[in-house]
């Protein structure tokens, strides 16, 4: 049985998973009703917001859906990387006019009880990034029915991942917008372009392999296939789809020239992410972030206040290198355009 089979897809087209809002319930739904398959990133959520938008998603629809987590350990913050990165937030705290920062930043969601509540919900897949769950988790996820995927940056992440146990591998390249997924080793050593990764995965993995990253077209999804992946992952192609919730700036810097330039910067959440080239990266050039997820936190509210006041310059703008492709679509018709322009139908 192939993958797709397994799951339940109709084409190879996976929409990717994109924490803190950019998808929803409405996108992943419209995606799974087309034959795809959807994904709702649930890093950011709490349990109960798990819980919600599983329910969510499932009022919607009843096709198949994956829910993805990041792996990762609570850490206790860094006075002196807090130190280092404070001025140059309560600068762009006053340009913002927000009040001076009080008390410890709210922390993230702790990833055992997120999981907890995937189990709850009972996707058919669960998709991770960051890290390796347990191998007492893998086998969890799988005696509920649930189909696991792993996240590799690397030959090396790919070969931990199929020692672990998954189901199949996402071969995230170094063009894919958002988070790098890396876990071992450095993100800066683990930049290998999406088709050298596909197939380096393919060749040396007997397991299923997910093209992810610069994919926005049916060209970019003939090319990762004939190389042997068995399905494709795009995140940046559905950004400006009406069911996704990027926001109104976010959505006109994607259509602009700005999207031409995209660079992986630790500046807004302290680990390794590609976006949209801003005076927020640039401000960070020099100066190393705090590490994950203490960066984040510490710029939870100047993000959102950027967001608020359509300061693209100061704004998170996560976009992959093929941004310039992208197209406005609703969902279901931009699935239908991939499938056609690779050929899938014939």
């Amino acid at each position: 049985m192939t993958l797709l089979e397994e799951i339940g897809m109709r084409h190879p087209i996976v929409q990717a998973p994109m924490a803190g809002g950019t998808d929803t319930p409405a996108l992943a739904a419209a995606v799974g009703e087309a034959g795809g398959l959807g994904s709702l990133g649930c890093g950011y959520l709490s349990p109960s917001q798990i819980d919600d938008v599983a329910a969510a998603y499932r009022a919607l629809s009843t096709r198949p859906v994956a829910l993805n987590l990041f792996v990762r350990e609570r850490v206790a913050p860094d006075a002196a990387a807090a130190a280092r990165v404070t001025p140059i937030l309560d600068g762009i705290r006053r340009e913002l006019a927000l009040s001076p920062a009080a008390g410890e930043p709210k922390p993230a969601p702790s990833y055992p009880d997120q999981l907890e509540a995937v189990l709850r919900a009972r996707p058919r897949v669960f998709s991770f990034t960051f890290g390796q769950p347990t191998p007492a988790e893998i086998a969890r996820l799988r005696a509920a029915g649930i189909l696991v995927v792993g996240t590799a940056t690397s030959l090396d992440e790919g070969e931990a991942l199929a020692a672990l146990g998954v189901d199949a591998v996402c071969a995230q390249g170094t063009e894919a917008g958002g988070h790098r997924g890396t876990f071992l080793g450095r993100a800066e050593d683990a930049l290998v372009g999406t088709l050298a990764l596909t197939r380096l995965l393919v060749a040396r993995l007997r397991l299923p392999i997910l093209a992810a990253g610069g994919i926005m077209d049916g060209a970019g999804i003939r090319a990762a296939l004939s190389l042997g992946a068995s399905a494709v992952q795009l995140g940046t192609a559905f950004m400006l789809c009406p069911e996704a919730g990027t926001s109104p700036p976010h959505r006109a810097a994607l259509q602009s020239p700005a999207a031409r330039r995209t660079v992986i910067t630790r500046a807004f959440s302290g680990r390794a992410a590609r976006g949209i080239a801003n005076r927020f990266t640039e401000l960070f050039a020099g100066v190393e972030a705090a590490p994950f997820p203490q960066q984040q936190e510490l710029t939870a509210e100047l993000r959102a206040a950027a967001t608020r006041q359509a300061r693209t310059d100061l704004m998170q703008l996560w976009a992959g290198q093929g941004a310039p492709l992208i197209r406005a679509l609703p969902a279901a018709e931009l699935v239908r355009a991939l499938v056609a322009e690779a050929g899938l139908l014939q």
